[in-house]
């Protein structure tokens, strides 16, 4: 551990060691150059996960509460993969092509975060990556030891 002072409170810089790749069973073949998450230390960086199936079918058709929940689903299985859970998300980013569906989801994000609040960021896009999906979700999580 290292100590670095500038003025008043001091920073305290800690070695960081290992980076694991993650790939969550059941999840679509990524579209790109990336994986489900990434575990540096204590930390999981989950990959924005959209509404696909395993096969990486959009699920929920044009309907944003039923895209949410299979979105919700899927950083289930990479939190879980990566060995945290919702209780344990530090940090939520949520992309919606329409910033008005915001309400339409927000039961379903409780449902999954039950009473823990993260630090959250909503942000509305033009478009996803995946034709026809409405969300996207990408966390970062604490790891349980």
């Amino acid at each position: 551990m290292h100590e670095l002072r500038f003025h008043s409170p001091r920073i305290i810089l800690v070695d960081v060691t290992g980076r694991e790749e993650i790939r969550a069973a059941g999840q679509a073949e990524p579209i790109s150059h990336y994986t489900d998450a990434v575990r540096v230390g204590d930390l999981l960086f989950v990959s924005g996960c959209v509404p696909v199936d395993a096969d990486g079918r959009l699920v929920g058709g044009d309907d944003v509460v039923a895209q949410a929940r299979q979105t919700f689903e899927n950083v289930a299985a990479v939190l879980e993969a990566g060995g945290s859970s919702f209780a344990d998300v530090a940090k939520v980013t949520v992309f919606l092509t329409d910033v008005d569906d915001r309400p339409k989801i927000n039961p379903i994000r409780q449902e999954f975060f039950g009473e823990s609040r993260p630090a959250s960021t909503l942000v509305e896009v033009g478009r996803l990556a995946v034709p026809g999906a409405k969300i996207e979700v990408e966390a970062v999580a604490v790891v349980r030891r």
